[in-house]
């Protein structure tokens, strides 16, 4: 059906695919952001081969191996020495295995390329300080409000505002978000502040008792993204995102080896910021009338299989395949919900098992037998262009 309107609410990199996707298949989207400006904060973020195909396809390959920067290596190494403890598949071999790369990018290049993309589709879709407060339904469509009295009415209303979902919350209620006991860091550091000797491989994990490292390249390999990863037993800040001070990282990580210390002390001041993980239960249904979710307002991810913004890519585009395929909206969301529900779900408690796996493990015995990652669950098989749906 191509005379669908969708009303998304929230712009983040799975409203976007979504309203990018949309729009391809010929609906008319509105996307409304609370934000005043739009734009996207963070830093890093993988792109695993099973979404790279989404992203090929809707952006063109020429601007995503543009913004995108492919790890040639790739290695988990033991948090004190530095020793490679598993050699992981990266550079070509991937794209020649799935058809699509694995690949890292800093989050709003991503942000922008989708944004820009969608609005040369419609420059008039894209709506800022907008925040969702409620939804009525009617037998001729869904309506938005948003409390600065803006009232927008579609066909389908397309929840994409994050794990605080207040799209998730008129649909199902006021369950809320639980702390998951862990806390991460993550910053950017240029890379020609740091010694030629710890630039290789590209992409490594620091595997440590009860932490975890990570740092990789982005921005054509200019600047290295880190994320740090520890436990705490509760998260007590009001905000789930602020700035840290290094020194807070470099006391915690003070035992790992000589090359995250140096990363640490390249970190500029203002380039390092910290959060709580959270989560919440698994939802048996995603729709209700003309509304359904989308990314992690539906199943919100932990980082730990590196799945987060690659399950809400997967959703926008086969939410877009759904409405290609239906002859009405009612048939549209039911199989978008049918294709992606159990897969969403399955990704959202497998990160979990695998952060108890990574917390309880012992460098010191882990080998390529013993790790698991998204790969191992043969997550990367999955191609969103051609599953059914």
């Amino acid at each position: 059906m191509r005379d669908l309107h969708a009303l998304i609410i929230g712009a983040g990199i799975g409203g976007l695919t979504a309203a990018l996707a949309l729009q391809r298949a010929g609906c008319r989207v509105s996307v409304y952001e609370q934000v005043a400006e739009l734009g996207e904060i963070g830093a890093g973020v993988t792109i695993t081969p099973n979404a790279c195909h989404v992203l090929n396809h809707l952006l063109g390959r020429a601007l995503v191996d543009d913004i995108c920067h492919v790890p040639l290596s790739g290695a988990v190494k033991h948090y004190l020495t530095g020793e490679i403890l598993v050699d992981t598949e990266r550079g070509d071999l991937p794209r020649q295995k799935y058809g699509a790369n694995y690949c890292q990018v800093h989050r709003a290049d991503l942000h922008a390329a989708l944004a820009a993309a969608v609005a040369e589709h419609d420059p008039g879709c894209l709506h800022v300080d907008s925040t969702f407060t409620t939804l009525e339904e009617s037998d001729n469509g869904i309506s938005a409000i948003f409390t600065n009295g803006r009232q927008a009415t579609g066909d389908v209303l397309i929840g994409c505002d994050g794990i605080r979902s207040e799209v998730r919350r008129n649909l199902w209620g006021a369950d809320q978000p639980r702390f998951t006991g862990y806390i991460a860091w993550r910053g950017l550091v240029p890379t020609a502040k740091l010694d030629p000797a710890f630039l290789t491989p590209d992409s490594a994990a620091f595997a440590g008792p009860g932490r975890t490292f990570t740092r990789y390249k982005v921005r054509r390999g200019d600047l290295f993204n880190f994320v740090a990863f520890s436990s705490r037993a509760q998260w007590e800040l009001e905000s789930w995102s602020e700035r840290a001070e290094i020194a807070e990282v470099t006391a915690e990580f003070a035992d790992f080896a000589p090359e995250v210390q140096a990363i640490l002390q390249a970190v500029p001041p203002d380039q390092c910021f910290k959060w709580g993980l959270f989560d919440r239960p698994p939802l048996s249904r995603w729709t209700r009338g003309r509304a359904t979710l989308l990314g992690d307002a539906s199943h919100p991810m932990t980082p730990f299989l590196a799945q987060g913004a690659a399950m809400a890519i997967e959703d926008g585009m086969v939410l877009a395949r759904a409405v290609a395929a239906a002859d009405d909206w009612p048939e549209a969301l039911a199989r978008y919900e049918n294709a992606r529900r159990e897969r969403g779900t399955f990704v959202m408690l497998q990160s979990h098992v695998n952060a108890r796996r990574i917390y309880s493990r012992d460098p010191d015995r882990l080998d390529r037998n013993s790790h698991r990652n998204a790969e191992s669950l043969g997550l990367y098989d999955y191609n969103p262009l051609t599953v059914a749906v």
